[in-house]
């Protein structure tokens, strides 16, 4: 029996950080599906943190961030929160105002891997109030 890989309907975890029409950032829980080739032209690693990456910036591009390592608390403009940890997928599309901000909790390194967005294409995130 074959599977159409484009059909499926696994997801992974993640959250979209966004900007609200103010320019404030927020952020929304939800999925991206499996097996789906998404539109990148090349990543990076990092398990360095520098002090200015821990106050309020907005994303310099669209992008995944995967978290290898850690477990990462993020706070947006109303001073809600939510964490990071391995198997899920932080999808930064902050990209006016003041962004966001974060800090490690019970972790001594964040190991991550920056995976930007091609110009203009799907991040294929798909909200958890979103019916398929």
């Amino acid at each position: 029996m074959k599977v159409n890989k484009e059909e499926s309907k696994e997801y992974i975890p993640a959250v979209r950080l966004i900007n609200n029409p103010d320019g404030s950032c927020t952020f929304e829980k939800g999925r991206i599906p499996t097996l789906k080739h998404l539109n990148t032209t090349t990543f990076w690693m990092s398990n360095k943190t520098e002090d200015w990456e821990k106050n309020a910036h907005p994303a310099p591009r669209r992008q995944y961030v995967i978290t290898l390592k850690g477990n990462i608390r993020f706070k947006v403009t109303d001073g809600s929160t939510f964490i990071i940890k391995p198997g899920t997928v932080l999808l930064a599309e902050d990209l006016k105002g003041k962004g966001h901000s974060w800090d490690m909790v019970r972790s001594k390194a964040w190991e991550r891997l920056y995976i930007p967005i091609a110009e203009n294409a799907d991040d294929f995130f798909v909200a958890d109030n979103d019916h398929d």
